[in-house]
């Protein structure tokens, strides 16, 4: 098998693939896959009997790194946040009143640079075919949401830390808090949302027809 045959992303496998045609179908993928992203943001799902619902908005972070390739991706994912930036309502806890630099600046603003970093690294994943089994792209997204999750919980932190938000009544210590508010809520969603991107995309690939080339 010929590394051509795997050296590309699922959007690839489909429509023109050079010219004027080529950077229409890119353009138009952009603009869907950040419509996608502030859509998704928005949906939750709730998790009864936990407090903390699911939100799509991570889903979709990982369906276009895994699908769209480095380059397509990460275009797409920094579109969406410079939408973001300039105060459009499109964050999964944004709202009118928070909203733009001031909302990306805060405690989710470490999850936001996890999102680029996760994009990139699954575009990455995809040109080297983890994206056409399901265990390739189950271990991918793993490591895609360490990536998420790293600069996500050190940013959280120093939000804690910088805007004396510890509440030593109900946390041993400052770390301690910032798990109990930015990872341990989120571990039962994130496996769903694994397992289902770990899903969709091979099976797309075999859908296509393109998976052995």
């Amino acid at each position: 098998m010929t590394n051509a045959t795997w050296d590309r992303a699922l959007v690839e496998a489909f429509g023109p693939s050079e010219g004027t045609a080529l950077r229409v179908k890119q353009a138009v993928l952009v603009v869907l896959g950040i419509a996608a992203l502030a859509v998704a943001a928005k949906i939750k799902v709730p998790m009864w009997p936990s407090p903390v619902p699911i939100t799509l908005g991570t889903f979709a972070v990982l369906a276009i790194g895994a699908s769209y390739g480095p380059k397509l991706g990460l275009a797409t994912i920094l579109g969406y946040m410079l939408i973001g930036a300039a105060g459009m309502d499109v964050f999964a806890t944004s709202s009118s009143e928070n909203y733009g630099i001031g909302y990306m600046l805060g405690g989710s603003g470490g999850y936001l640079l996890g999102y680029v970093l996760a994009v990139v690294f699954l575009g990455w994943a995809a040109r080297r075919g983890l994206d056409r089994t399901v265990y390739g792209m189950a271990g991918a997204i793993a490591v895609a949401n360490v990536i998420i999750y790293a600069p996500g919980l050190a940013w959280l932190n120093q939000w804690i830390v910088a805007g004396e938000r510890f509440n030593a009544a109900n946390f041993g210590s400052v770390w301690e808090q910032t798990m109990a508010w930015g990872l341990t809520p989120f571990l039962v969603g994130d496996l769903i949302k694994l397992a289902l991107v770990a899903i969709l995309v091979p099976l797309l690939w075999k859908l296509t027809g393109k998976a052995r080339g």
